[in-house]
């Protein structure tokens, strides 16, 4: 049966779960501020519309089975923005009656248990952002206890993908421009990387399972590499060598200093100085989802830079 589902935020993950959802039969609104973004998904339909303006956005959810929450401040501004986005669309939750999925990362794990993180690590945060996502998921699942809501969080490590810009020009596109690879901390370190495809599809199987409600779930994301084995993954797909450097504290103040965005990534660094591992198996066991093979990812990442090169 078609259902209504409505997305907060036209990136990377709010395109890949409209596809998800589309695939599934599935009516799908998008919304952002402009009302306007690249290439549509085929099937969905985009409005424009601003979260903390309550009485647009609550006609914009009526109907709606399930909310997803994929959008995001800046990323220098989330201390003062982002639990208040994030509140502002619990609340359409609530006057609506739909479901709310939230797609998160693992901030709120911090160094302690870095190794080996499932849903049930303690929160442990050890950077500003942290704190900030440790108090929004807190705030998420207390009003899920509570009764205001019904929701659920869908999280995943540092993505790559079509679409993802950040890992996409650091890595992709300066693989294809015969460039060095900047890389963060150390490239020795096991690291889980999730594909954001498949971050979209855990997302949708979410909103279209109750039995996702009430709990986070960790996209699954396959095993760990490290970075140099992604570079030579990259390398051999291409079919030349790739030279790959990493910036540490130091590298990175220097460009924060005309950069608000690369200061902010300092405090976070420490995800890439050591193993940084992430299980998923609830999801896989539950759902019976499984990760994109690497390959697969680098492949069709690549092939998806060479389309934007020509155009």
């Amino acid at each position: 049966m078609s259902e209504l589902h409505v997305i907060f935020g036209t990136g990377p993950l709010g395109r890949y779960t409209a596809e998800s959802l589309i695939e599934k039969g599935h009516e799908v609104r998008l919304i952002n501020r402009s009302g306007k973004m690249e290439l549509k998904p085929e099937g969905a339909e985009l409005v424009n519309g601003d979260a903390y303006n309550f009485l647009q956005t609550i006609q914009l959810v009526d109907g709606a089975t399930t909310i997803y929450q994929c959008a995001q401040p800046a990323y220098h501004k989330w201390e003062k923005e982002f639990p208040n986005l994030q509140n502002a669309i619990i609340e359409l939750a609530n006057v609506s009656k739909s479901k709310l999925i939230v797609a998160e990362n693992l901030y709120m794990y911090g160094k302690a248990s870095a190794a080996n993180m499932t849903e049930k690590t303690p929160y442990e945060p050890c950077s500003k952002k942290g704190k900030v996502r440790t108090e929004m998921t807190k705030v998420l699942f207390d009003a899920h206890a509570n009764g205001f809501i019904r929701a659920a969080s869908v999280r995943g490590s540092d993505f790559f993908g079509p679409w993802e810009p950040n890992n996409g020009e650091m890595i992709f596109k300066a693989a294809l421009n015969r460039k060095p690879i900047n890389m963060l901390g150390k490239l020795d370190q096991p690291h889980s990387f999730t594909y954001v495809k498949d971050f979209g599809k855990a997302l949708a199987i979410a909103g279209t399972n109750d039995k996702s409600l009430g709990r986070a779930w960790h996209v699954p994301s396959g095993k760990a590499y490290t970075q140099q084995e992604i570079v030579d993954i990259i390398a051999k797909q291409i079919g030349y060598e790739l030279k790959a450097r990493t910036a540490g504290k130091f590298i990175l103040n220097l460009i924060g200093i005309f950069n608000p965005i690369v200061k902010e990534v300092i405090e976070m660094l420490y995800q890439f100085e050591a193993p940084f591992i992430m299980d998923a198996s609830a999801m896989e066991k539950e759902f019976g989802m499984t990760a994109t093979p690497m390959e697969q990812r680098v492949l069709e990442t690549l092939d998806w830079f060479k389309r934007c090169k020509k155009n």
